[in-house]
């Protein structure tokens, strides 16, 4: 198992990352709220999870060893794979998927796509109390604006290409609308994103 990937971020995608470790780039896949963590050129140590399959091995990352044991964990329900349990971490913290599941709280688990009322049900069943009690709080939803998280999002838009006053205008707009969570960086960035592609599309 490569329990992680220590080297330089050579480029930032919408779902993945490549990282330079001793001149092999690694194609690491990672929720949004990671990559956005992430900078061109900087050197980062990031947890990692490798699944093999008969055709293919896929390198995931994470912000954090505990969001790659949650994903680990995640895969031990039926039904639930890799790309799902992702998914999951996309929409939803560590802790909020312990509150989710500890609560019996399926409102919140069909939030994450390819998620139904069934598939609730059966990952509040299996997981039981293996993903373990809260580490942390669970930060409130709200509009109130993050600025740490303004910071992220609009340094993430730069690094996928966009200009530092579109990035800016997005994120204030995604910020103000309070539509999402502003503590939610994930959340954030796929939302300005939405906007920006819209913008292009337009």
């Amino acid at each position: 198992m490569i329990a992680h990937v220590r080297g330089t971020v050579e480029h930032i995608g919408l779902d993945s990352a490549v990282i330079d470790v001793g001149g092999v780039g690694h194609l690491v896949h990672a929720t949004p709220g990671t990559l956005a963590t992430l900078r061109h050129g900087a050197t980062v140590t990031l947890p990692t999870s490798l699944v093999v399959r008969e055709e293919s091995m896929t390198l995931f990352g994470f912000s954090e060893a505990d969001e790659r044991d949650v994903f680990e964990t995640l895969q031990t329900v039926s039904g639930v794979g890799p790309r799902l349990a992702l998914a999951m971490l996309a929409v939803h913290t560590p802790d909020g998927l312990r509150q989710a599941v500890a609560n019996e709280d399926h409102k919140a688990l069909v939030k994450v796509p390819g998620i139904g009322d069934k598939g609730a049900k059966r990952i509040v069943l299996e997981l039981g109390d293996k993903l373990g009690p809260a580490l942390a709080a669970i930060p409130e939803s709200g509009g109130a604006s993050a600025p740490g998280n303004r910071s992220d999002v609009i340094a993430a838009l730069t690094g996928h290409g966009w200009a530092l006053k579109q990035a800016e205008a997005a994120t204030d707009e995604v910020l103000e609308a309070g539509s999402v969570d502003a503590s939610d960086t994930g959340a954030v960035l796929r939302s300005a994103l939405q906007l920006l592609g819209g913008a292009r599309r337009g």
